[in-house]
């Protein structure tokens, strides 16, 4: 699919998705009944597939950060060594 996206200057999102029948023969009822599956199926899970947003509490925005552990590589004072 790359390759022919490649070939004909568009992208994979702008074209339409397209069915191969690599075994038998379908006639056009089965097609129908397939394409419809497929995009029943396709519009329920773009439908359930929102991320929720992690909701703050008032309690947590009002909390100041905490303080930064304290650097144990910088010397201070007269015990710098």
């Amino acid at each position: 699919m790359t390759e022919l996206g490649a070939q004909d200057g568009s992208s994979e999102a702008e074209r339409p998705p397209t069915i191969e029948i690599t075994r038998g023969s379908a006639t056009e009822e089965e097609l129908a009944a397939l394409i419809a599956v497929v995009s029943d199926a396709y519009a329920q899970e773009s439908a359930e597939a929102v991320a929720e947003e992690p909701r703050v509490s008032a309690w947590t925005r009002t909390q100041r950060p905490l303080r930064r552990p304290l650097r144990r590589d910088i010397p201070w004072g007269r015990f710098a060594g």
